[in-house]
């Protein structure tokens, strides 16, 4: 199977634990070697927040999990890079 370099997902977190806690503890996941995490709408009790992680072999389930032991929920991925490289999106004529 591929390894997975690039994970971008739309979650939504608690206002606690904050992002850099979530981070963090994201950031100690093995094959994980490096986490984005922004905050794109709040709400009184929860954040939107779009949580991007790179590495050379990252576990979906592992980030998964964690994000909801978080007390977080994953609403969707958004992107995907999988193989022996990470290559970013090519402009197209629909962009």
């Amino acid at each position: 199977m591929a390894k997975i370099r690039r994970l971008v997902l739309d979650t939504l977190k608690p206002h606690e634990p904050n992002i850099i806690d979530l981070a963090n503890v994201l950031s100690e996941i093995e094959g994980v070697a490096a986490v984005n995490i922004s905050i794109y709408e709040l709400d009184r009790m929860v954040e939107n927040a779009k949580i991007t992680i790179e590495g050379e072999d990252i576990p979906f389930s592992g980030v998964s999990d964690m994000i909801e032991e978080m007390g977080g929920t994953i609403h969707s991925i958004d992107e995907v890079v999988a193989g022996k490289k990470i290559i970013d999106d090519a402009d197209t004529l629909q962009d």
